[in-house]
């Protein structure tokens, strides 16, 4: 019988020949190889995209809890993921089915010596400074050959589903729909209920058996169609015979950059929203999730949104964000997330429509890959570990926010024989630059102008209370923003204009912009005037960290040595310190630890004779602290401070037992707690280092963790500790005097009662939340109870 072509198939040479066609092999489409097949690519999306957080996870203890620790992941897990792919791709191309599978099951087999998942031996303790090049090569001994093994597999499989000659093979890109489904799951799941139930380190044994099991399944696909794959050579089909035209090197770049710029988005906006809240799992893996769920909506015969829609929703969201991140001031952390969760999903969906409408033939499939994962490794690398370096500040966010305009259909379609197009092009773009640099100017010089004459009318005063709401950054970027709605049918001068608005955010500073700023692995650290130039002020991201007067009420230079903010003089903290030293036993000097410098304001409270020892992270904050220009604490109180560099958790690990009368923990990133600061085995460290009648302190002042009731739930574990909570009720929110809720903990009860006597003591409450340990901490109950209070 002679096989009827199907449609779309071409009458020529072996193709409408081969006898027997798939009549003779009628399980050539059968269901159960579909079935087969996405199955093996759902285990594997599931154990490549659950790897992640739980390794992440493990290691954040060792790196200091910081948000970093996640974006330089993303860099390794990018790049890892370009190496399996450029694995799979030359696999397919030098390599028939039967050799291909013996090699990649030898590479599954290679991987074991690595399994189960956990801290490499040697990789404990990471350099003083900034570990960005160290946390890479702890990731690529720990989980490299596994995880190209396993992301090896999406490309691999879906080849190996084109050659297989069954009918659903002419497009086995859905192939992939199927795999970010599966990833979509192992994210959510791991961090709502892998680790909530189960805990890191089992989660762990549970991944290796998980990659077993992978492995037998990649076995079976292949036994599978090593037996079709040579029909399947000779069955032509849709956009794979040897007519169809091959990808060139403008199709390859524009895989790599409609690839790269969500990749960097994920990235940026990812350590934007973690920065204020905390870096754990659930918070890492709702952006990652988003971003796999728009290959799954848009990777499709026909997108779920429709793209004339999904573009109007784009360019809403992206002049939002912009617009947002000009203002004078922040709208705070929820709708800052907000906006840019919209214009992240927008964009990514847009890019990911464009990538898979540009898609080749199935031949051509694992290059397709090949550069798409070299894209998103790019994005990755300049978001995780350029920026860093480039940026004092966050610059890359809005870079990258206006750099989601050339993801747009025809954006960079930009014919340069076309003159007068061209033209058009750079007339805008010199208007623009002129709007940039001389509408600021001009607004300056009109308030200028309206103060030296007296009287304002009703018509000026509007329109500098205006300016003075809004600033001149958001008026400029409001211009850009007019104009990029003018050019809706014109997307080349829509990226125009968004880069412009970026332009207007860079160089036109804000108030909250002032100051000099300095970035490094934990954060953009900001030293500046207070609004009334009384005050010098530290911020790391967006919160303070200390502060120092300056200046009196008259504007006189003054030296002024008292602590201000969390540790005035009458603050949980400076009580804290006094009941200690009055415990001591007559004549001792006290010893005391503590765990954040910040600004160095504590060192004012010591005393002569007696031993502070402080523990910082990073040495920018050091450095910082001992410019006396800038702040004066240590060069008057402590000129020759004892300062350990490194994580807390390693460096007070080292200190002998029983070191410390008084244990300060504060330090926060921005406003991001350092969860295994304050873990059960955290707690126990400390307890191990206190003096029989020692006492801990941690800050626990939070915008968005209810901390008190986590440290509640955490105590039990934890029993020769007793704990009471102190809040501030003395503080006026001034830069002298702000607001804030401490935990002191000590092993002696008699010790404890006398904190208990204080007026502003309270105990800890009876709490549903779980405790917290380093295997398992979550932030989205401790996060819902701080919203209903």
């Amino acid at each position: 019988m002679t096989v009827q072509p199907r449609p779309g198939f071409e009458r020529h040479g072996a193709t409408e020949s081969v006898t027997g066609g798939e009549a003779a092999h009628p399980a050539l489409s059968r269901p159960h190889l579909i079935v087969v097949f996405t199955l093996t690519t759902f285990l594997s999306a599931l154990l490549l995209f659950s790897i992640q957080p739980l390794f992440a996870k493990i290691v954040l203890p060792v790196l200091g809890g910081s948000p970093s620790v996640w974006a330089v992941a993303m860099c390794f897990f990018q790049a890892a993921l370009l190496a399996g792919y450029c694995y799979a791709h030359l696999l397919n191309r030098h390599l028939d089915i039967g050799r291909a599978g013996l090699v990649h099951l030898g590479l599954f087999a290679l991987a074991l010596v690595t399994l189960p998942i956990g801290l490499p031996a040697g990789w404990r303790e990471p350099p003083a400074g900034e570990p960005y090049f160290w946390q890479l090569g702890m990731f690529a001994v720990a989980v490299g050959l596994p995880f190209v093994a396993v992301a090896a597999n999406a490309p691999l499989l879906q080849a190996w589903f084109a050659a297989s000659g069954h009918p659903a093979a002419r497009d086995p890109y859905f192939l992939y729909a199927a795999s970010n489904l599966g990833s979509l799951i192992a994210l959510l799941g791991y961090p709502l209920v892998l680790e909530p139930l189960l805990g890191a380190s089992t989660v762990s044994r549970v991944w290796t058996a998980g990659f077993l099991a992978l492995a037998a399944a990649i076995g079976l696909c292949w036994l599978l169609v090593r037996r079709r794959a040579a029909l399947a050579d000779r069955v032509a089909m849709p956009g794979d015979a040897e007519t169809a035209t091959a990808p060139g090197t403008a199709d390859r770049w524009r895989w790599v950059g409609l690839a790269m710029v969500p990749s960097a988005l994920l990235t940026a906006f990812t350590t934007h929203i973690t920065t204020d809240v905390a870096s754990a799992p659930l918070l890492w893996v709702v952006p990652l999730a988003i971003y796999l769920l728009t290959f799954v909506l848009v990777f499709r015969e026909r997108s779920l949104i429709p793209t004339r829609l999904l573009l109007i929703l784009h360019l809403a969201a992206a002049l939002v964000a912009l617009l947002q991140l000009s203002q004078t001031r922040h709208d705070g952390w929820f709708i800052g997330s907000a906006t840019g969760l919209a214009v992240f999903f927008t964009s990514a969906m847009v890019a990911h429509r464009t990538l898979y409408e540009a898609r080749p033939a199935a031949r051509h499939l694992t290059e397709f890959y090949l550069w798409m994962s070299i894209g998103g490794a790019l994005g990755g690398t300049f978001a995780g570990l350029i920026a860093p370096k480039l940026f004092s500040e966050v610059f890359e966010y809005p870079l990258l926010l206006a750099l989601t305009l050339a993801c747009r259909p025809r954006a960079l379609d930009i014919d340069i024989k076309d003159r007068d197009t061209l033209l058009g092009h750079w007339l805008v773009l010199a208007a623009g630059l002129l709007v940039l640099f001389w509408l600021p100017w001009g607004i300056a010089k009109f308030n200028a102008m309206t103060t030296e004459g007296g009287t304002l009318t009703l018509a000026v005063a509007t329109v500098r209370a205006f300016i003075g709401k809004w600033g001149t950054a958001a008026i400029v970027a409001g211009v850009f923003a007019l104009a990029m709605l003018a050019f809706y049918r014109n997307p080349t001068r829509q990226l125009i204009m968004a880069l412009l608005m970026f332009g207007a955010v860079i160089t036109q500073f804000s108030a909250v912009r002032r100051g000099e700023a300095q970035r490094s692995y934990f954060g953009v650290y900001r030293v500046m005037l207070s609004g009334d130039g009384e005050y010098n002020i530290l911020t790391h991201g967006t919160t303070l960290h200390g502060a120092q007067r300056i200046k009196d009420g008259e504007g006189a230079l003054v030296v002024d040595t008292t602590p201000a903010t969390y540790y005035h003089p009458k603050s949980p903290m400076a009580h804290t310190i006094e009941m200690v030293r009055a415990n001591l036993p007559a004549g001792q000097a006290g010893r005391f630890g503590v765990i954040g410098l910040g600004t160095g304001s504590l060192a004012c409270y010591a005393r002569d004779g007696e031993h502070w020892r402080f523990f910082e992270i990073d040495p920018i904050v050091v450095r910082i602290a001992r410019t006396a220009e800038t702040f004066s604490f240590l060069h008057y109180c402590q000129p020759e401070p004892d300062i350990v560099i490194g994580d807390a958790r390693l460096t007070m690990a080292k200190q002998p037992d029983d070191s410390f009368d008084l244990i300060v923990v504060d330090a926060f990133s921005s406003d991001a707690v350092p969860m295994h600061l304050m873990t059960a085995e955290a707690l126990r460290m400390y307890a191990s280092k206190l003096t029989p009648t020692g006492v801990v302190l941690l800050h626990i002042s939070n915008r968005y963790l209810d901390l008190d009731n986590v440290l509640g739930a955490t105590l039990p574990l934890v029993p020769e500790l007793h704990g009471v909570l102190l809040s501030d009720d003395e503080a006026d929110g001034s830069y002298a005097s702000s607001t804030s809720t401490v935990a002191v903990f000590s092993k002696s009860s008699d010790t404890m009662d006398l904190f208990r006597e204080l007026p502003e003591a309270k105990e800890f409450d009876e709490t549903t939340l779980r405790a917290w340990t380093d295997d398992h901490s979550d932030v989205l109950r401790p996060f819902l109870s701080k919203m209903k209070r």
